[in-house]
């Protein structure tokens, strides 16, 4: 007899050597390697070699890695005159599912049917290498401005900001933003990972199954929640607000964004990291508020229901403080989650199996007569 969990709660749908969620006791790690170490020691092209290989690159890996995601950051003429031609008020999630997919358009090494491992790994570091250039291009030409020309010497995270700014950014706004590109690359079998896994395991295309990985990552219930706790705080409005907003929250029985997670019962071991930038950045910038009100959100719910504050609840403020619109939050959770997606998707390939789960039925028990329409 099958077992029945909603949402496939405690269900094991496959096994993965690429991240250990531990759940009950707050912990991350990615290949055996703790999420505290990573962030302490290494950068999250690292983090991306590990995921991608198994192991952490020794330097002369980590070189061909660096130089590899930056000989794939130009974007096909196509997949930049959608950008441009793109409403200027399209959510960027959207723009960013739309021209993901369009990408295997013009990649002439996707395909179909029995994977190509080869192909599918190049595939992938290309991937990561374009997704930070389709959303900073998107917030240029939605501006009426031009995308800055590429730069070679800059890291991802660097780039990445420095193309959305039109400048160079400060070495300390570089290592935090890859601090947080780390602490999202990877996260088990997480709703997108599991739309990208169920995808790639048809045979289908890799570029068909980071789109699924995208398209589920929009929702406000998984990569969505960080957009949602900078609209709370800005909802709020002072410090002082904060207990009545909140108890007013918990009596109408409403969720309050960025508390609590599916897996982990205890804090989330992301969290401290977030906190700790959030508070030197909030500081550095003379505008501490936002860090206090969420301190003391956090402190009520852990208080009133045992909840602790995600991973999520922090980023949000870390990416106000470095001036990064609030809608581009979720696609950088896209980007440094591509890591992990397009990991996730060759080592589905290495040792496929087509996913089908079974429905348990609560329709009718008795067949019924069709009656004639006129009759009806």
């Amino acid at each position: 007899m099958s077992t029945y969990a909603k949402g496939l709660e405690g269900i094991i749908a496959n096994e993965s050597a690429l991240s250990n969620v531990e759940g009950a006791e707050g912990r991350l790690s990615y290949l055996g390697y703790g999420i505290d170490e990573l962030v302490e020691h290494c950068t999250f092209e690292e983090v991306t070699h590990l995921l991608h290989h198994g192991h952490l690159p020794n330097r002369a890996e980590l070189t061909k890695m660096e130089n590899d995601l930056r000989a794939e950051r130009s974007l096909p003429q196509g997949v930049l005159n959608f950008l441009q031609a793109a409403p200027r008020d399209a959510n960027p999630m959207d723009v960013l599912r739309t021209a993901v997919s369009m990408l295997g358009l013009y990649d002439d090494r996707s395909h179909v049917g029995e994977p190509d491992l080869g192909k599918d790994a190049l595939i992938a570091v290309s991937l990561v290498a374009k997704t930070p250039i389709i959303v900073a291009a998107y917030h240029r030409f939605r501006q009426g401005l031009e995308l800055p020309p590429m730069r070679l010497d800059l890291s991802e995270a660097g780039h990445f900001l420095y193309l959305i700014n039109g400048e160079a950014p400060t070495e300390k706004a570089t290592q935090i933003l890859d601090v947080a590109y780390t602490l999202h690359a990877d996260h088990g079998m997480n709703a997108s990972t599991f739309s990208a896994r169920v995808t790639v395991a048809t045979l289908s295309d890799f570029y068909s199954a980071v789109t699924s990985a995208v398209g589920t990552l929009k929702g406000p219930l998984h990569g969505g929640a960080n957009e949602g706790v900078i609209h709370m705080l800005q909802e709020i409005g002072e410090l002082a607000d904060v207990d009545a907003y909140v108890e007013g929250k918990l009596v109408r029985k409403e969720k309050i964004m960025g508390i609590g997670h599916r897996v982990y019962k205890v804090l989330d071991p992301r969290a401290p990291h977030l906190r700790k930038l959030a508070i030197e950045l909030t500081e550095e910038l003379g505008e501490p508020k936002w860090i206090q009100m969420s301190e003391r959100i956090a402190q009520i719910m852990r208080e009133r229901k045992g909840l602790n504050a995600n991973v999520d609840f922090y980023s949000a403020t870390v990416y106000h403080s470095l001036n990064i619109p609030t809608d581009l939050f979720t696609p950088i959770f896209a980007i440094a989650r591509m890591s992990g997606w397009t990991a996730q998707v060759l080592e589905q390939l290495r040792d496929n199996r087509l996913y089908r789960p079974l429905t348990l039925y609560t329709g009718p028990s008795e067949l019924s007569k069709v009656v004639p329409i006129d009759q009806r």
